[in-house]
């Protein structure tokens, strides 16, 4: 029964780092296809979200590899990793999920106006000008700007906005699966190796 328990918790904590290891790679090859064909031009949303894929691949392949060999100091420190990611990543989803409709035009707004590389991004993506009016002296990259039939990015994005209720509720739910991850790091760490020393678990 306890070689079914150990190779039970074993094989479930593989699984999950397994999974994480393709979602940070899924980031990853996400983030440098949408900078190599041009959708997305701003280096610092490409290398953060490369960032954050590259961490959580380190974190999943200290897990996997803590996992396979039992490794006491691997998992505790993937056990106190695993736990900080869930709580930062269950308040942004839930400040994700509480955010209003004035708060989110106000953060679009201040967002818009901090950076024109994502000005950029958008007029040309969502072929419009301009966040809340066209003025037709700046220079925009859309289409429709030569034909003079631009609409204001406001109204496109924020029907866009709805996405950040969606992302927060995908958010939400991921992050049940890293308490998941922490429980069975805990379990699983406990548990005597049917094929060590007794006498040699710590």
């Amino acid at each position: 029964m306890g070689c079914a328990g150990f190779t039970c918790s074993k094989h479930s904590l593989c699984a999950l780092n397994i999974l994480y290891v393709m979602v940070s790679l899924l980031m990853i090859g996400i983030a440098a296809w949408g900078k190599w064909f041009g959708l997305v031009s701003s280096f610092q949303v490409v290398g953060g979200v490369i960032g954050v894929g590259v961490f959580l691949f380190f974190v999943a392949l200290a897990g996997l590899i803590g996992a396979m060999k039992h490794h006491q100091v691997l998992l505790f420190f993937y056990m106190i990793i695993l736990f900080m990611v869930f709580i930062v990543q269950f308040s942004v989803s839930c400040a994700c999920l509480a955010i209003n409709r004035e708060q989110r035009d106000h953060l679009l707004e201040v967002g818009w106006n901090n950076s024109r590389s994502t000005q950029r991004d958008v007029q040309k993506s969502l072929n419009c000008c301009g966040f809340k009016q066209v003025d037709p002296s700046s220079s925009c990259d859309a289409a429709c700007f030569p034909n003079h039939s631009c609409s204001p990015c406001a109204d496109k994005i924020q029907e866009l906005g709805e996405v950040l209720h969606f992302v927060g509720g995908i958010s939400f739910f991921f992050s049940f699966s890293e308490i998941l991850g922490v429980w069975l790091t805990y379990h699983y760490r406990n548990q005597k190796d049917p094929r060590a020393n007794p006498s040699a678990f710590l």
